[in-house]
């Protein structure tokens, strides 16, 4: 059964840091491509990250690039985003996917990161 556990997510102040985890099993972790996609409320989702399965090319929206760092530990079957300098509209439910663009084949349940004063 594939799983993808993300965590991490909480409550930061604007320009703020956070370090999200996504731990991954039941598949071959490092022959997937992954990305980091968020959904903010009312809103529908938002492609945020990826990166190729053996983490050499990475890949970020222009809302995010130069704040955010997409990374992967395949010997532990983790995906990580760092988040720094963020801001009121980072505020979202983060998931991790496998895959590099829609359509993601699987979701985690997904982690809250609210950035607010």
């Amino acid at each position: 059964e594939v799983q993808l556990v993300e965590s991490g997510g909480g409550l930061v102040q604007p320009g703020g840091s956070l370090r999200l985890s996504c731990a991954a099993s039941g598949f071959t972790f490092g022959s997937y491509d992954m990305s980091w996609v968020r959904q903010a409320p009312g809103k529908g989702p938002e492609w945020v990250s990826a990166i190729n399965s053996g983490g050499g090319s990475t890949y970020y929206a222009d809302s995010v690039k130069g704040r955010f760092t997409i990374s992967r530990d395949n010997a532990k079957n983790t995906l990580y985003l760092q988040m720094n300098s963020l801001k009121p509209e980072d505020t979202a439910v983060y998931y991790c996917a496998t895959g590099r663009v829609a359509p993601y084949d699987y979701w985690g349940q997904g982690t809250q990161v609210t950035v607010s004063s």
